[in-house]
């Protein structure tokens, strides 16, 4: 039984807390936050507060070209010219700053950060490693340099450095989801380098998303990624896959979210041939924004009830469900 599984089955079955063998470590001592009453970390303080409001902003100007629909070149440089001023604005600041305090590992941090969220991702790794060389007990500097790794290899590096993030903060369960995510994402290279089976490797990631899970248990869009990851296994698990949409089905917070999990109950109930309940999910599906996924699944529904019948000409339309993961946008 894998560690997700064992938490899954205490949280929907009893009160009891979770497995022992699930007990997370103390992190490890960290310096904590400047003193609020120093002026350099008032500065640093004041430089976040821009960061924030500048792509709050950047967001709203993108939001209201969209909405307004006037898609003219005039427009559009104008659009692009008003982003690239304020991201330089910032720049500036952040630049101005770290020359000031070339050894602010947290202002480096911040601003690859920002570097990050402009698509600047050579700038972003640039202070990130500097933050990480000035403040190597820091995780989050591990932790974002294992995320482009793991993007841009070698992904083994990746694993290294999520490793030392959980480390130094076992208690934070964004590494453990991106650890998790990762090695199953890279299953060959997990498999090379940690010495495992597939299956094995399926086991770990599981149980990184266990403990992510554990530590934030009432995360609907968390427990909506790790159930997803069960349509990438073979063979199926069935029982763990529907204790997966099961907890995930009592975390949705409005009638959208509840029946895109039902549709994703009666997806697994289809792959594993357990047509009438399949059909009982998709019949309580009722909302329109999911009216065409609903049609889609109960196709595909029809294509393997015609299958297993032994039916050479299924229903006009249907076809072999895709394993792949459906996304539903609440």
């Amino acid at each position: 039984m894998t560690n997700l599984l064992a938490l899954l089955l205490t949280a929907l079955l009893s009160s009891n807390g979770p497995p022992a063998e699930l007990a997370l470590p103390e992190p490890k001592t960290h310096n904590p936050p400047g003193d609020f009453s120093d002026p350099i970390e008032q500065e640093y303080r004041r430089l976040l507060e821009l960061d924030d409001e500048a792509l709050e902003e950047i967001d709203r100007w993108i939001r209201d070209y969209q909405n307004v629909r006037a898609d003219t070149p005039e427009a559009r440089a104008r659009l692009r010219q008003q982003v690239e001023n304020r991201i330089r604005q910032v720049r500036e600041k952040y630049e101005d700053f770290l020359r000031r305090h070339p050894t602010h590992a947290r202002a480096r941090l911040a601003y690859g950060s920002f570097l990050n969220e402009i698509k600047d991702e050579e700038g972003a790794v640039e202070q990130w490693e500097k933050a990480r060389q000035l403040d190597p007990q820091n995780p989050a500097a591990w932790n974002n340099l294992a995320n482009y790794y793991g993007h841009r290899g070698p992904v083994t590096n990746a694993f290294r450095y999520y490793e030392r993030a959980i480390e130094l903060d076992p208690r934070e369960p964004v590494y453990y989801h991106n650890f998790g995510t990762t090695v199953y994402l890279f299953r060959k290279d997990a498999m090379e380098y940690f010495g495992l089976s597939e299956q094995a490797v399926f086991d770990k990631a599981l149980d990184l998303y266990a403990r992510s899970l554990q530590l934030d248990p009432t995360n609907f869009f968390l427990a909506h990624d790790i159930a997803q990851t069960y349509y990438g296994i073979r063979p199926l698990r069935t029982n763990e896959a529907l204790l997966a949409w099961t907890y995930t089905l009592g975390l949705a917070r409005d009638t959208i979210e509840r029946q895109g999990v039902l549709i994703h109950l009666a997806r697994i109930y289809i792959m594993a041939s357990r047509f009438d309940k399949a059909r009982e999910l998709l019949e309580r599906v009722t909302e329109p924004s999911l009216a065409d996924l609903k049609a889609r699944v109960w196709r595909n529904l029809e294509a393997r009830e015609s299958t297993a019948r032994g039916e050479t000409n299924p229903p006009a339309g249907s076809g072999r469900m895709d394993a792949a993961p459906v996304s539903v946008t609440p």
